[in-house]
């Protein structure tokens, strides 16, 4: 039987290399770029969602059938949650790509990754129990830092405060979307969930950019293929792949990379320049999705 160390080395959280992670910096900066390149497409926000999903589905069936038979097996009540699931990240993803088109880069990354705060609030509210102080500071953390960007954007104009709440919705959806997907992925591989809840999602994104009456067929294919394989193969799969291995508190870490990298994008490509309220309100806002990962226990 092996020592108590030499386990405690082996959970997960617990067995990083520096390969690791090289992959969980590596997908938040690949993350980070799907803003810049929504804006570089010629179709519609939402269009190019729906074009991220489908041209990353190949790719994401071929590594699902690398993965064991009996994790790959979907079925009953497991089919319907991890639809459902990708009903909201059809939801979250439109939500986002809507507020991209008219909040800065860094708003859009900070309020698109809310929903581990508001994971976090939904746990206490369905535990029927009181805020630790970790949790409690960051709820504060998160309403002081949304309520300085927000009210920056307003400053500047209407469309920007529109941006933010589209964001700050789309945040809303992925927690809905992680709360559906936790069973199935208790069970079963994670690029089968991730393929199956992606084939689920891609219909949904194509409603809605039809109904917005968006252009579906882009001129240059050359930002979706790159948003496809940055934001859906490398920066989810490497996700998917270095989650297992870092205890929530260094997830939330170099989740930070994401807006830092956003406004200098935003700064270099669109001029966006960032007030002291701003940067106050990224500081806030990025601090509470740390301390929410740190009280992550799930």
């Amino acid at each position: 039987m092996a020592s108590a160390s030499s386990s405690s080395l082996h959970r997960p959280g617990h067995d990083w290399s520096p390969r690791h992670l090289v992959a969980l910096l590596t997908a938040n900066f690949a993350l980070a770029l799907g803003p810049w390149l929504v804006r570089l497409a010629d179709t519609g926000p939402v269009a190019a969602g729906f074009w991220r999903l489908t041209l990353a589905l190949p790719v994401l069936f071929a590594l699902a059938m690398r993965e064991p038979a009996g994790q790959r097996r979907i079925s009953g009540g497991t089919l319907l949650l991890i639809a459902g699931a990708g009903v909201f990240f059809g939801l979250d993803i439109s939500s986002w790509h809507i507020g991209i088109e008219t909040t800065k880069l860094g708003n859009a990354s900070l309020f698109g990754n809310a929903g581990s705060v508001i994971l976090m609030a939904w746990g206490l509210i369905a535990a029927r129990r009181a805020p630790r102080l970790l949790e409690l500071a960051a709820i504060i953390s998160a309403l002081a830092g949304a309520a300085l960007l927000m009210g920056g954007s307003l400053e500047i104009s209407h469309a920007n405060f529109v941006g933010d709440l589209f964001c700050l919705l789309a945040g809303l959806f992925y927690a809905f979307y992680i709360l559906m997907l936790r069973p199935a992925r208790a069970r079963l591989a994670p690029f089968s969930v991730l393929g199956a809840s992606t084939l689920a999602s891609a219909p949904v994104m194509l409603g809605i950019a039809v109904l917005l009456g968006e252009r579906l067929v882009p001129h240059d294919w050359t930002p979706l293929l790159a948003l496809a394989v940055s934001s859906q193969v490398i920066g989810q799969g490497l996700l998917v792949y270095s989650l297992r291995h870092f205890p929530p508190l260094v997830i939330g870490l170099a989740l930070l990379t994401q807006p830092a990298i956003s406004s200098t994008i935003g700064w270099l490509a669109f001029g966006e320049t960032l007030s002291a309220g701003d940067v106050l309100g990224m500081i806030l806002l990025a601090g509470a999705l740390v301390l929410a990962r740190a009280g992550d226990r799930g």
